[in-house]
This record gives structure tokens, sequence and C-alpha cells, in this order.
């Protein structure tokens, strides 16, 4: 297998200008395309509809070069929030498994899945978690990956709307901004039950947004009105992969855990390799304390607190790597410790 990695920046949801280019310039086979990830400029809350936006964007345009069939198999997780320094941007991985040449080396393997859709009933409740759970280890084989290989999940997941809501149906919480912490979490927890660190005994429903020692070390999750279903990616890296690329992680303890960011640069980038991109999950800490000190995030009804936490922990990121375009998500339930968060960074090697 081999898997590129192009990052672009964007002036909005819907500029494709850069992804035209490289199609046009023929550095990049939409037929190969497996995965986008972006980050948007709405607010990333319950009502962030540049999400689906750039989705369908990017959809219609693909349809348009390698048809319906080839596009509906491709996994979209857009994430709304550029607050602070964040600057909007998508990046596309591209797969090959045929025509490779050279010696195979330690590299890039990616594994994609969609879920099936979910009722609301089953957000945020054991059954997400064990179909999420499933996906994952199908993902992890499709790529030819163990558990141990595996340095990122990346899940887009649904939320409850009450328009989706159905009467007699009991839900997990009606509140639709709530109910995306209920979905991140339990998909987060299906991650952890995917790569064994967590047995499917060691938790429960009720542990779900309540049980905050249990957690993922790798998972990052994302939730949007956008879709009804979890789209899964998996990234680790093989010892037989072809790819020029490589990725290694760390997990922040805390928003302003420098020397996790730090870490998890030094265990992929050589001197002279370059820095492709680099995903994290940002949180207010539930505990409302930073380092001992009283925080507010989670008091303030003007902002939400996922806005407040991505901004943080993006400008803490951004000042070590002197480059704001990179990938924050909000809200980091059962990913990582309480008010920290897995931190993925993709290097590709120099010739």
């Amino acid at each position: 297998m081999k898997v590129d990695v192009y990052k672009i920046a964007q002036s909005s949801p819907d500029d494709l200008s850069g992804l035209q280019t490289l199609i046009a310039t023929q550095q990049l086979d939409p037929k190969t395309i497996v995965a986008m990830m972006g980050k948007t400029e709405g607010n990333g809350c319950v009502n962030d509809f540049t999400r689906g936006f750039a989705v369908a964007t990017l959809q219609s345009y693909l349809r348009s070069l390698i048809g319906d069939d080839l596009t509906q198999q491709i996994v979209f997780v857009m994430s709304g929030g550029t607050e602070g320094v964040l600057s909007p941007h998508l990046t596309v991985f591209t797969r090959q498994t045929e025509g490779l040449t050279g010696p195979p080396r330690l590299g890039l393997a990616i594994g994609i899945r969609h879920t099936r859709n979910f009722s609301v009933a089953e957000i945020g409740t054991m059954t997400m978690v064990q179909v999420v759970a499933d996906s994952v280890k199908q993902a992890i084989a499709t790529a030819a990956l163990t558990a141990e290989q595996v340095h990122l999940v990346q899940i887009k997941c649904p939320l409850i709307t009450a328009s989706r809501q159905e009467q007699g149906h009991a839900v997990v919480v009606q509140d639709s901004y709530k109910s995306m912490a209920y979905s991140r979490g339990a998909s987060a927890l299906g991650v952890a039950v995917a790569l064994g660190e967590l047995q499917p005994d060691d938790l429960t429903e009720a542990d779900i947004c309540t049980n905050y020692d249990l957690y993922s070390t790798v998972a990052s999750t994302s939730a949007g009105v956008e879709l009804q279903n979890c789209e899964i990616l998996v990234l680790g890296n093989a010892p037989d992969s072809h790819s020029d690329t490589v990725i290694g992680h760390d997990v922040m303890a805390h928003a302003l855990d420098g020397d996790a960011v730090q870490r998890a640069l030094q265990s992929v980038a050589g001197d002279d390799d370059r820095i492709v991109n680099i995903f994290a999950k940002a949180e207010a800490a539930p505990s409302g304390q930073i380092l001992g000190c009283r925080h507010t995030m989670l008091d303030d009804s003007d902002i939400s607190h996922t806005r407040m936490a991505r901004a943080v922990v993006g400008a803490v990121i951004a000042s070590v790597v002197q480059m704001p375009i990179i990938y924050v998500s909000g809200g980091s339930e059962h990913q990582g410790p309480p008010g920290g968060g897995p931190i993925a960074v993709i290097s590709q090697r120099q010739p």
C-alpha cells in the first residue's frame, strides 16, 4: 500500500481551487482518493452547516470526475470551528495498492469504513459503542495493520436533533448540543474496545460521558448534523508500506501540554522531514481547573466551551510548529484523559 497525504489551504468551505490544481496537473489522481478531512469556519456546534456544505461541494465535484460509486466510498470528515489562529483547510488521503515499485519500508497505511445509519435512540449508547468497535476492527483489517500499529482513528459521528426524535422513543439526552458529546464519547469508547484498550466488560452505558477514566489514546471523534452514520478513518504504520509518509502520536494531558506536542513531533520527524499535518483533540477540563487554576470555559453561556478549547489548543500547537494550518477538533470525551486528548503527526520523509 502507498498512501499520499495532501494539505490544501481553503478560502471558504466550497473553495476547491487547490484540489482542482492538483488534479489538473496530475499530481493527484482523484480515483485514488479514499478520505478527506477538513476544518471549516463555522461554529462547530449543532447548527454548523459549513460542514455539510463542504461535503456536498466535494461530492458534487468528485462525482463529475470519478462517478457516484467511487465518491460514495470516500470517507468525509469535516470539523467545524477555526477559532483563534486555526486556518481552514482540507487534508486529502489517497491510496494505491497496484503497480508499486521499490523496496517496502515502515510507512503509512490507511483503512476506512462506513457504519450503518443509527437511530436517534442508539446514539450515545452501548449499541453505538459495539457497532463502532466492529467497524474499526474491519477498517484495521483492510489496512493490514495490527492494533499496536494504529496511531489515529478518526471518526465523524451523528447527533440528535429535535426533528429526528420520534415520539415514544427514549434518547440518551434531548439537548442536541449535549448529544454531540454522547455521540463522540460512545464512538471513542468503541475505538478503545476495538483496539483492546478496554474490554467490553469494562464499561456500561452509565459510563458514557460519566466515567472519564475510560478512554482511548488514539481516538478522535467529531459529531455533526450532516450525517446519520459513522465514517471511520484508521491510520497507522505498516512494516511493508510503500508510503513516503509516517504517523506518530502522543497524548496531551491538558490543553497547555506543549511537551506532548514535542514528543509527538519527535516520534516521526527527522531533521530533513516535512510535517504534513497535525491532528489533535481539545477539551475544556471537566474539573473546571487547568494546572491547578480555575478556568471559566464551562461556565460561559455566550461561547461554547468546545470553541474556547479549540482556540487554546490550536494556539499551543501552532506556536510550537509555527504553522496555523492544523486540524484541532473540540470535545474529547473518552479521547485521552479528562481535559487532554490525543495528538497525531503525519510527516513526509525526504528522498
